[in-house]
């Protein structure tokens, strides 16, 4: 699975992008199956990608939800979407993560009862 992140009003730091990455790499193990079943694009790279982007919704504000999470995920055609809004950075990030492992699933439900 390729992961690409993207700050916005932030500055990404080496603890940012490898928490993101542990957070969502941890997800291929539910993709494990539309991977191997994918045939690969040209060059072996694969049909999984997750974009992650990580913004502060303002600059001046120091409460509230002031911390943005979103990832798109594209499995071959299909791209799932999660977003979260929340005060701390990791929390958004956790709650993203959350709602995409439950858009997964549903996917993965809908595509066993699509061959039924």
């Amino acid at each position: 699975m390729k992961i690409e992140i993207k700050a916005t009003n932030l500055e990404l730091t080496p603890a940012i992008r490898e928490y993101a990455e542990s957070k969502i790499g941890s997800l291929e193990r539910f993709l494990k199956r539309f991977e191997t079943n994918a045939k690969l694009w040209r060059g072996g790279k694969s049909k999984i990608e997750a974009f992650i982007e990580i913004a502060r919704t303002a600059k001046h504000h120091r409460k509230g939800d002031i911390f943005y999470a979103e990832a798109t995920l594209s499995i071959g055609k299909k791209i799932l979407r999660a977003e979260h809004s929340d005060w701390n950075m990791r929390v958004a990030i956790n709650k993203m993560k959350e709602k995409l492992c439950q858009e997964i699933s549903k996917y993965k439900e809908k595509k066993i009862s699509n061959k039924r």
